[in-house]
């Protein structure tokens, strides 16, 4: 069967479509305040603790606006950075460095926010078998950056869309009829369109696991909302015949508890959905 790989992210066309919904006919403030001959230099600033991502990005995009400026890196992407710190220093145009700052910082805040959320939880089950990972609960076009912020922090992307996994949900058993139509459905499906996918299966209790278990033909048992003891029955049941992913409202507090009881994977969608931005700054060096 044929592979499907996850289609190419153009952070051309992203950076193109973001200057455009912020400049269209002109960044007149910087027209207006600043020489077209003028040139200077800016730093990112730090300026709150965490785990720095965007490094490398941002380097594009100041290179695709302006393929003049020239980019200093200081820090990494990866790198534990602490209030005060700088992480690189751009050099060229004023006018150019203001006009895409914007751009870079929205960016960079936002993946570093997810790595360095990601890193937190990352640590919490660092002595145990279990990876955190992130879901598709991204801001739309951001897919990439989120996900990409996820593995700097130390975490693992789950698919990264709707076409590179089979993901049999609750709505997809209700339609189908049961976990057992659903699979037969699925590979049926994947023989007809000669299609390798990896495939997995989300129950909401001990019946459909079970149930799950006797049809055998998938990869990978999401349990649902199970309790941290009904997880451990649960990953007894399975005794290592499929990989084990727990989801449904994890936190950090509770992270600890389910990666103990045996599970391969943790699922959160807190890592991109709701987590907050890394304090960061570009500022003009006078």
């Amino acid at each position: 069967m044929k592979k499907i790989n996850p289609a190419p992210f153009s952070l051309e066309k992203f950076v193109e479509r973001a200057l455009e919904e912020d400049i269209q006919d002109g960044d007149h403030t910087s027209l207006a305040c600043i020489e077209e001959s003028s040139v200077g230099s800016a730093e990112l600033i730090v300026k709150e603790d965490g785990i720095l991502a965007g490094v490398g990005v941002a380097q594009h995009v100041f290179s695709l606006y302006d393929e003049t400026l020239q980019f200093e890196q200081l820090l990494n992407d990866g790198d534990l950075v602490r209030k005060g710190q700088i992480a690189f220093k751009v050099h060229g145009k004023e006018r150019s460095i203001v006009t895409t700052e914007r751009l870079v910082l929205n960016i960079m805040q936002r993946m570093s926010g997810i790595s360095t959320t990601t890193n937190q939880y990352v640590q919490r089950i660092a002595h145990t078998k279990a990876k955190v990972l992130d879901t598709r609960k991204t801001t739309p076009g951001m897919r990439w950056f989120e996900k990409e912020a996820v593995k700097i922090g130390g975490g693992v992307n789950h698919r990264f869309g709707l076409y590179d996994m089979i993901m049999v949900k609750d709505n997809h058993v209700d339609a189908a009829g049961s976990i057992t139509d659903a699979l037969n459905r699925v590979h049926d499906y994947l023989t007809y369109k000669n299609i390798d996918l990896r495939i997995e299966v989300e129950v909401r209790g001990f019946d459909e696991l079970d149930e799950a278990m006797q049809h055998g033909g998938l990869d990978r048992i999401m349990i649902d909302n199970f309790s941290v003891s009904n997880t451990r029955k649960a990953v007894e049941m399975v005794n290592g015949r499929f990989e084990i992913e727990s989801s449904g409202g994890i936190t950090l507090e509770t992270i600890k508890e389910y990666a103990e009881a045996g599970v391969d994977f943790i699922s959160v969608g807190a890592l991109t959905h709701s987590v907050k931005s890394l304090d960061l700054s570009l500022k003009i060096i006078k």
